[in-house]
């Protein structure tokens, strides 16, 4: 397992949804991890199964060797057409791993359309029905989906009391509301920090200090002033900066605030 080097940060930041199994990072995957825990980011969890369900697995080898990491996984609406029976009974599996915290990123995206979104109701629906018999919250990926996606989360989910987290949200203050009520944290990535991006800061200024978290979703979003290159987990911290402006907090203060609104959802020591 990694060990803390002198030279840390003495800053504390969280990345709560990152991609490092993604093949971006195949060439420097343990420098990015340690420019990470260098620039104080002191919780990650990153995502397994964004590149196809016969990938969820391999964020456990990633959060295994790094006793700050954890892991989730699911299948990402846009592969939802590629879902087979083992992949679920997979996921069932995966999801006893003791660093394994949600069922997720999961959820609709109709802004693509990658797979037919009758597919990606059913296959969202079972990994909710996985997830409550598991006892875990989830992480939702939306897109362009509030309508369906408020739909089956009322009629599939919030029954179960486990809540989850609105990944990279990008939807409106109304959206952000509803979901509050059903027990979720919100999460921000880069793309708050965007220039044409006021309606995100607009809902990030009404979510209450103690459900917010914040996220790269790298190797995707980088924030300004890094757009447009790979992102990276250690940008975190101008995510931080950005709604710690938004709440009149320094970037430290917020900072310490999503590290204990993560530990404290997941019950993490």
């Amino acid at each position: 397992m990694t060990q803390s080097p002198d030279h840390l940060s003495t800053q504390f930041f969280l990345d709560s949804h990152c991609h490092l199994d993604d093949s971006d990072f195949d060439a420097d995957r343990d420098a990015v991890i340690a420019r990470a825990h260098a620039a104080g980011v002191r919780y990650l969890m990153t995502i397994g199964g964004a590149a196809g369900p016969d990938t969820m697995g391999k964020a456990l080898l990633i959060a295994a060797e790094n006793d700050w990491i954890f892991w989730a996984a699911g299948i990402h609406p846009h592969e939802a057409m590629k879902a087979e029976e083992k992949h679920f009974s997979q996921l069932n599996s995966l999801a006893t791993h003791p660093k394994f915290l949600a069922v997720g990123e999961i959820g609709l995206d109709y802004h693509y359309d990658h797979s037919p979104r009758d597919v990606q109701k059913r296959v969202f629906i079972r990994q909710l029905e996985l997830a409550r018999q598991a006892k875990l919250p989830i992480v939702i990926h939306c897109r362009e989906a509030w309508a369906d996606l408020g739909e089956i989360i009322h009629d599939h989910w919030q029954s179960a009391g486990l809540g989850g987290i609105l990944h990279c949200f990008g939807g409106e203050r109304e959206d952000a509301i509803k979901f509050l009520d059903w027990g979720f944290l919100i999460s921000f990535a880069g793309n708050v920090t965007f220039k044409k991006a006021e309606n995100l800061r607009d809902a990030a200024k009404i979510i209450p200090l103690d459900r917010l978290l914040t996220e790269t979703d790298s190797p995707y979003l980088a924030p300004v002033p890094n757009r447009g290159k790979r992102n990276e987990p250690a940008n975190v911290v101008e995510v931080t900066r950005a709604l710690a402006t938004l709440h009149n907090l320094s970037a430290e203060d917020m900072g310490l605030q999503t590290i204990q609104n993560f530990v404290g959802f997941f019950h993490l020591l």
